[in-house]
């Protein structure tokens, strides 16, 4: 699609916990053994009065410092899984609190690791056809905020962050082809449950809802989905995997991000990662390592780029990207 990333800003919590801080709340765990699957040093944790709007919020004023245009973005979208209300939409309230116009469609996406790459296709979509002139993008989530301290699948994972992407028309086909799967059977995988109108029954004493994560089945769903992912997106993109100038993957872990290089046979040095400091920020992932990897020179002019999500719904998504710089 003849659109094209013009800039992408993003904004981390100041709290910073580190492994020193798991292994105080939970002095059983191994830590070293922790390390050695995730790969995650440290990750950002929002305030208790921080939520993922706020984050959003610092996300899209830092990207509209550097490109003051409130008054021509007409397409708000918000990826989040952790929004201020049920209703209303929390994008309508970021439209008011950013100071865009009137006249600017806004809506969330409820999605998490493969959300960015859909509403790249949406808000792409949504420009090529003429519908909208620019978009801006925001990817937050405080999945800190469902988790237990005691959670060893999730707490050593999980990060809170949040990305804000600014889209416009391109002269080129920038953009895509994209490739998408669904598979709600394995719903349950990766779930809050007691969160919405499906599990009412609550009694006073009722535990609060927290993040239920089957990691084991995460990763053989990842393994078995994405390889194939990879090849359906080279064939329709008409490309061999030696084309590829960067792989960004979502940044679940090492664990996971290793196995897929090994499965691919991938060379590392077109792979890139900053899972070790940042954490896995669900949605936010792949815009974070995008700016990364350009902000450290990885990324060059024409350079081609592919963006790969999976994770809960269970669901994927990838797609192509020509670099154009930022």
């Amino acid at each position: 699609m003849k659109a094209n990333i013009k800039a992408i800003s993003y904004h981390l919590p100041d709290i910073i916990e580190g492994m020193d801080i798991l292994k105080h709340d939970n002095p059983d765990w191994d830590i070293p053994k922790i390390l050695e699957k995730t790969g995650i040093h440290s990750r950002h944790i929002a305030a208790p009065h921080e939520t993922a709007v706020d984050l959003a919020l610092e996300a899209g004023k830092k990207l509209l410092n550097i490109e003051p245009l409130h008054e021509e973005i007409d397409l708000l979208i918000l990826v989040t899984q952790s929004p201020d209300y049920v209703l209303p939409t929390s994008a309508c309230i970021l439209q008011d609190r950013l100071g865009l116009t009137t006249n600017c469609m806004a809506f969330d996406i409820n999605l998490g690791c493969s959300g960015f790459v859909n509403a790249l296709s949406i808000a792409g979509s949504l420009i090529e056809s003429g519908v909208v002139r620019k978009s801006l993008i925001l990817c937050s989530d405080t999945y800190s905020k469902y988790i237990e301290k005691s959670d060893r699948t999730c707490r050593p994972i999980f990060s809170d962050g949040a990305a804000a992407i600014l889209l416009e028309k391109s002269d080129a086909d920038d953009i895509g082809p994209f490739e998408f799967g669904t598979d709600g059977s394995g719903y349950d995988r990766l779930i809050v449950k007691h969160s919405g109108a499906r599990d009412t029954d609550y009694t006073i004493n009722y535990p609060r809802s927290a993040i239920e994560m089957h990691g084991s089945d995460i990763f053989l769903f990842t393994m078995r989905v994405i390889p194939s992912c990879i090849n359906k997106l080279l064939e329709r993109a008409k490309l061999n995997i030696a084309d590829i100038d960067l792989f960004v993957f979502h940044q679940a872990s090492k664990l996971v991000v290793d196995n897929l290089v090994r499965h691919m046979s991938l060379d590392i040095n077109k792979v890139f990662s900053n899972y070790a400091l940042i954490g896995n920020t669900v949605s936010a992932s792949i815009p974070i390592a995008l700016k990364d990897a350009s902000s450290q020179g990885r990324l060059q002019v024409g350079d081609k780029i592919m963006l790969i999500g999976f994770g809960v719904g269970l669901s994927w998504g990838a797609t192509m990207i020509r670099w154009k710089g930022l």
